[in-house]
């Protein structure tokens, strides 16, 4: 028996052996952990007190059979999920069962992830839908000879179309980002020059919004390992947000900072930061900003045609340039979003 204590004792994962008058022969230190108390020589149904378990490990008793079930339990930060493995052994002492635990949290986490994420988007499109039918079935009947209201209508199912068309673009977005997350860019990337094309192509929607556009960046080019299009992503979202979000009449301002050390990636980068003075964002929802479908106002964000998608493709894309993204906003003062990236190998600062 000293030996299969010792085994037990040396295994990576929780196991606990029960013997044949129901208590605990032995029990390794990550058991005991997730127990949460020393429960050698308990009986297990004090242990261990989860029905299914306490089921599975009576009907293993009786047939020396073979079971799975789950333990349910909290680390002190979360809920953890286990899987239980509970198994019949033959001994010297007698038969016992053993019972061994698999932590498949994060397995749930990302099963529970997938299911929201689907509920989401069926969300999203919806109303839009709801909406374009509805008014499909006007036009063909009330509305058949009403060229007025013909005309607001197909506008309204114009608008609608085109939010279902920038959900769509978003999402494949996403997901192209993501599969691509773990490749570092090796293409050598002009900060300034991107910058300055962004501007120009958000002018329009600028002057739109009476919104003016102030571009602070060096006057030597700053250059990093990027992928362009990835960034011209970045640099346009935060830059498109600020116009629509940043108030009418208001400046956003687009900021590139000169090479230097950056010890939050404890290697030489560069910031760009847009800065706007709009009516900044509470606290309490700066660290969900880039959570998928995530808003701050949901009304306000669908009335500006916003998908919920684009802070979600900013912070992979800054992932997969080993870069930081960080939210400063005070209530009244506007917000800054600051993105740091590396220079990359070759890259010294200027």
């Amino acid at each position: 028996m000293s030996d299969v204590r010792a085994l037990i004792m040396a295994l990576p994962n929780p196991v606990i052996l029960v013997g044949q008058d129901s208590r605990i022969l032995g029990v390794n230190g990550p058991a005991q952990r997730l127990v949460g108390v020393e429960c050698d020589g308990w009986n297990y149904i004090t242990a261990l007190r989860q029905p299914a378990v306490l089921d599975a490990v009576e009907a293993t008793m009786s047939d020396g059979g073979h079971r799975s079930t789950r333990y349910l339990s909290n680390d002190g930060a979360r809920d953890t999920t286990w899987d239980v493995t509970v198994s019949g052994v033959a001994l010297n002492e007698g038969h016992a069962v053993l019972l061994s635990f698999q932590d498949i949290t994060a397995v749930e986490d990302a099963g529970e992830m997938r299911r929201d994420f689907v509920g989401n988007v069926s969300h999203e499109l919806r109303t839009p839908l709801t909406t374009l039918l509805g008014f499909i079935e006007t036009l063909r009947g009330p509305a058949r000879d009403d060229k007025a209201a013909q005309d607001r209508f197909l506008a309204i199912m114009e608008q609608e179309a085109g939010r279902m068309h920038r959900l769509v673009e978003d999402l494949l977005s996403l997901s192209r980002v993501e599969g691509q997350e773990r490749m570092r860019p090796t293409t050598t990337v002009s900060l300034t020059s991107l910058i300055g094309e962004v501007a120009e192509a958000l002018a329009p929607v600028a002057a739109a919004n009476d919104v003016t556009l102030i571009r602070d960046i060096p006057d030597t080019p700053v250059d990093i390992l990027g992928d362009r299009e990835q960034l011209w992503q970045v640099i346009s979202n935060l830059v498109e947000n600020g116009i629509k979000y940043g108030g009418n009449g208001k400046t956003v301002t687009v900021r590139l900072g000169p090479p230097t050390h950056e010890a939050a990636l404890m290697q030489d980068g560069v910031r760009l930061s847009v800065l706007d003075q709009g009516e900044g964002i509470p606290a309490h929802h700066i660290a969900r900003l880039t959570e998928r479908f995530y808003r701050v106002d949901s009304h306000r964000s669908r009335e500006i045609g916003g998908t919920g998608l684009g802070l979600a493709i900013v912070k992979h894309i800054i992932n997969r340039h080993r870069g930081r993204f960080r939210v400063h906003s005070e209530m009244g003062q506007g917000s800054e979003f600051t993105v740091i990236l590396p220079l990359g190998r070759g890259q010294p600062p200027k």
